[in-house]
């Protein structure tokens, strides 16, 4: 596969910094030779965070960046005076991204919103000062606390995209022609498999100003919950995703076949993707007579449906339509 811009999992070392050490300082001047404790509390450790940026769409900024790591808390000082808290780390993602562990690979974390702040890892505790060890039986504690260490975790970042609506079929079914003419995204066109290698993003203009957002992701073939041909790395993409548009071409051999061989890969990676909205797009249909849709209508599986050719403009204005109602209309009405 040729190198590419878009990057959606990153492996990084995220490091938060030691908690500053409090001090065993105790007051001293010229009118007072032996005055009591005033050790202040270290500062606390930098957490390493991720931060959501409406602004990225791939994490091709990390994919270089192995180490992220936060300062360490000052060390308290005389007269009370508390150590300064460590920088944090701030690593700033793509909306839709997750944060696993990566030993356990449990998700952590997810990001949905633009701003939004999670801590991956937290820095260490400052330690207190030995003012807070006085007492009535010792006056003078010459200890303090250390400051907590900092922690290291490996976390593995992964991006889902989010889109409204999200195109699946076989390679050369359509979608990357389909994207290209309803909305401004320029993805590689060409006849033959896996032009497509990374998910697309298109924004589609609706009625009176209105629109949604479409992803273009790569072919899926049969088994590709198993990893066979683009496979796992990007049907997790459609998790996000609020509708499936189902692309078949007219002159598949059956039509109804290829759609339960989609509908299963995706039933066996993830069951929960049945339980969004389904349409069905039965694309390049130009080629097709009166009466040879006719045909294809009785043989169609139980799903809304519509016939398009994205070349001829054929049935596009339909098709935003049944995909705007789609995004509007929930689930269960």
């Amino acid at each position: 596969m040729p190198s590419s811009n878009f990057v959606d999992y990153v492996k990084i070392c995220c490091r938060s910094g030691k908690g500053g050490a409090g001090s065993r300082h105790f007051m001293r001047d010229r009118t007072n030779a032996k005055g009591g404790p005033d050790g202040g509390d270290g500062g606390k450790g930098g957490d390493v965070i991720m931060v959501g940026n409406e602004q990225l769409w791939t994490l091709l900024h990390l994919k270089y960046r192995k180490h992220i790591i936060a300062k360490h808390g000052e060390n308290g000082g005389r007269q009370r005076s508390f150590g300064a808290q460590g920088d944090e780390a701030i690593i700033e993602v793509p909306l839709g991204t997750i944060a696993k562990n990566a030993d356990s690979n449990e998700v952590e974390h997810e990001i949905t919103k633009h701003g939004e702040r999670v801590i991956l890892v937290p820095g260490g505790r400052g330690g207190l000062g030995n003012d807070h060890f006085k007492t009535s039986t010792n006056r003078a504690p010459r200890y303090a606390q250390p400051g907590e260490e900092g922690d290291e975790q490996w976390k593995v970042l992964e991006l889902k995209l989010l889109a409204d609506v999200g195109l699946v079929g076989f390679p050369n079914a359509g979608k990357s022609t389909l994207l290209s003419v309803v909305s401004a995204a320029k993805p590689e066109i060409a006849n033959y498999p896996f032009t497509t290698l990374e998910p697309n993003l298109g924004i589609v203009g609706y009625r009176d100003d209105r629109s949604f957002v479409m992803a273009d992701i790569p072919g899926i073939i049969e088994g590709a919950h198993k990893g066979k041909g683009l496979g796992m790395r990007f049907l997790r993409h459609i998790e996000r995703n609020s509708v499936l548009l189902f692309m078949v071409p007219a002159d598949s051999d059956d039509i109804g076949k290829e759609y339960e061989i989609l509908k299963n890969e995706l039933s066996k990676y993830n069951p929960e993707l049945l339980d969004k909205n389904r349409i069905l797009a039965i694309t390049k249909s130009d080629l097709l007579d009166d009466e040879l849709t006719e045909e294809i209508k009785q043989e169609l599986p139980d799903v809304p449906y519509v016939f398009i050719s994205s070349v001829a403009n054929m049935g596009l204005i339909e098709l935003k339509d049944v995909l705007w109602d789609a995004l509007n209309v929930p689930l269960d009405a």
